[in-house]
């Protein structure tokens, strides 16, 4: 194992040292953490993490490698991976890869030896902060520097960094579905930052999915006359994609429209709403939700660190559906008029429970009601 320096330095002046395991070189992004015991692979090639670097509070990441099936988009957008204890030998029978070659790989600075538990009580304390992430010959004034003058997330439009140049259609099943459904759906989705999972999850329901560039106009998707529109997730701040709002505002009441995470809050903002950055966000596997028209709790996958702010909502309009039970922040909202539904979590999990996969069954629902 390499025992390169490795560093990560915070605006506030904070400096952790440890050891580098992936690749030299130097990042700068928004500190998060992620309390997700396994699935590593999946959260660095989750396109919603541009422009962060995560933490891990699991103490052991790395055990059981990598492998080439549980990718979720075409590359890793993170800035950076922390762990408490790296595992430079990972013994599964699915590995292809160490974690350490996969950061090399991708050109991603990885640190180990760090003190998780303090970062991450720090970031739960003072909120999400800039910061660097470095591998090499480099002085802690120097680090602290680069992260005081890295750019926030707030205002960047990163979703123009992430979703995909041309539309294409998509055909793979969820692992644990047995046979091909049969095709029932034609589904539009936008690809603000979309896992493959999802793709899989619609593709595994009987749909098929043709996937558009984020900026896709509304008129375009509408001329394909697609049965319903996915709005998926993406990283950044949702009040920065304002070519989103205004082509999600056109297309409700036009077709049935559900979303997740990023495309859950650009919705709220398309119906008039407003959202806002949360201390330190929700990521993790094991979130508590509960569903307002059922009052079942569900454990949930998240990733996101801003919030529809639910008294911004027109009542008039919509309804609250789910509520986050750590800290009370919308997690659904629906139309009263319109067929439109959201949700903040992940029901595609990848990784995480399964607890929610319901709502892609809400989904077929809907558009089988509007052909009706």
């Amino acid at each position: 194992m390499s025992k390169t320096k490795g560093f990560v330095a915070l605006e506030d002046g904070t400096v952790f040292e440890g050891i580098s395991f992936g690749a030299e070189g130097v990042n700068s992004g928004e500190v998060v953490f992620n309390t997700s015991m396994t699935g590593y692979q999946e959260i660095l090639t989750d396109p919603s993490y541009a422009g962060q670097i995560i933490t891990m509070t699991y103490p052991l990441i790395g055990n059981y490698g990598t492998n080439p099936d549980d990718v979720e988009s075409r590359g890793v957008f993170a800035r950076g991976f922390i762990v408490r204890e790296y595992c430079n030998y990972p013994s599964n029978y699915r590995s292809t890869m160490s974690l350490g070659e996969y950061l090399k790989k991708h050109n991603l600075p990885g640190v180990s030896d760090i003190d998780t538990r303090e970062l991450t009580r720090k970031l739960r304390v003072t909120g999400a902060m800039r910061g660097v992430i470095a591998a090499g010959d480099y002085t802690k004034e120097e680090l602290v520097k680069m992260a005081k003058n890295s750019p926030s997330l707030v205002g960047q439009d990163l979703v123009s960094t992430v979703t995909c140049e041309a539309a294409y259609e998509f055909e793979e099943y969820c692992p644990w579905m047995e046979g091909k459904p049969e095709i029932k759906y034609n589904v539009a989705v936008y690809d603000y930052g979309v896992k493959k999972n999802i793709l899989r999850a619609l593709c595994s329901i009987g749909c098929k999915v043709k996937v558009y560039p984020a900026k896709t106009p509304a008129t375009v998707i509408l001329a394909d006359n697609p049965d319903g529109i996915f709005l998926s997730n993406g990283p950044g701040d949702p009040e920065a994609v304002s070519y989103a709002v205004e082509s999600i505002r056109e297309l409700i009441g036009k077709k049935p429209i559900m979303g997740i995470c990023l495309g859950h809050q650009l919705i709220a903002l398309a119906l008039g709403g407003k959202t806002y950055k949360l201390k330190f966000g929700h990521r993790g596997a094991n979130h508590p939700v509960r569903d307002e028209q059922t009052q079942k709790v569900e454990i949930t996958s998240q990733n996101h660190g801003f919030c529809v702010d639910m008294t911004a909502l027109p009542a008039d309009d919509t309804d609250i559906t789910h509520l986050n039970l750590n800290d009370n922040t919308a997690e659904g909202i629906t139309h009263k008029k319109f067929p439109v539904f959201s949700v903040q979590h992940h029901p595609e999990a990848a990784a995480g429970p399964h607890d929610a996969l319901y709502l892609f069954k809400r989904f077929t629902d809907m558009m089988d009601a509007n052909k009706g």
